[in-house]
């Protein structure tokens, strides 16, 4: 009985072994079968991605521009930044400055601006060279007005539409024929020294005049330096000491009144006036001789 049971369990063994054999042939040989119909390409190979992206149009949300905000030194004005993008292409790095407050004609120079202005609480907008300078009302909140100003700016990044239509050929410190020596010195240092700083800070300041007779430089501030606690130091130690240091004819710098709005006092107006001493042995020297004391190479 013992070796009869015994043969008939090594002939249920073999029999499973072979059958195992069997199953494990058949299934090599349908993967083989699935591999060799596998496509050998996408079946988006060949198509361009604009085609596709038409195609699926939830595609077109995964496209953003990384916007990064930054405070300035006036707590009315936040700069936003757009990373990987101009704003205002500018050879001379000249912006835009535009208030609330400006013909409908001028503010619609700047499509961005005027998306900006519909937003309740916006007072006026600077457009830098990589940049946006958003400046409020004063009874505005931040915590709301940055979300919606955000939006616009994001709107208008992924409509890839200009943010300014057209840009003056001749600009505040284009040097005219008609500037003397004196005129075309301010205009180098505001434009290669000034200018740079204070865009850092989301402003921008401009050349307006200069009295022959007093020797008072007008100027303009823009963006975040409009209204900004720390313009009077700015204009001081900034603009007045470097234009007074290299040009003697500078006697003071003024900035331009700001125009008052409606529910808030003050005028904005920066007055500084320079000392009565007299500096020992002004000594005029040419212009090309104080465009390399300022370190601006001299061209015709």
């Amino acid at each position: 009985i013992i070796a009869v049971a015994r043969h008939l369990s090594k002939a249920t063994i073999l029999a499973e072994g072979r059958e195992s054999q069997h199953t494990l042939a058949m299934i090599s040989s349908a993967a083989r079968s699935l591999l060799r119909s596998r496509p050998t390409s996408s079946p988006l190979s060949g198509v361009s991605p604009a085609t596709i992206t038409a195609s699926f149009p939830y595609l077109q949300q995964l496209r953003s521009v990384f916007i990064q905000t930054a405070d300035t030194p006036n707590p009315e004005s936040l700069k936003f930044i757009p990373t990987g993008m101009p704003v205002v292409e500018s050879e001379d790095g000249n912006g835009f400055y535009v208030k609330k407050s400006d013909s409908a004609a001028e503010i619609a120079r700047s499509p961005l601006a005027k998306e900006l202005f519909k937003l309740d609480g916006v007072k006026a907008v600077y457009l830098g060279a990589d940049f946006v300078t958003i400046t409020k009302f004063a009874e505005e909140k931040w915590q709301f007005l940055r979300p919606l100003s955000f939006q616009v700016i994001m709107n208008w990044a992924d409509g890839g539409k200009p943010a300014l239509l057209d840009a003056p050929e001749i600009t505040d410190t284009t040097i005219l024929d008609d500037d003397d020596e004196v005129v075309a010195m301010i205009k180098e240092l505001i434009e290669a020294r000034i200018r740079p700083a204070v865009q850092e800070d989301g402003g921008d300041i401009r050349y307006v005049s200069f009295a022959e007779d007093t020797g008072l430089v007008t100027v303009e501030l823009a963006g975040s330096c409009v209204g900004c606690p720390s313009s009077a130091v700015t204009l001081k130690q900034g603009v007045e000491n470097m234009l007074m240091h290299y040009i003697p004819e500078v006697t003071a710098v003024e900035a331009l009144e700001e125009e008052s709005e409606e529910g808030e006092g003050g005028s904005g107006d920066v007055v500084v006036e320079k000392s009565n001493e007299e500096p020992k042995e002004r000594k005029q020297k040419s212009y090309e001789e104080r465009l390399a004391q300022a370190g601006i190479p001299f061209s015709e």
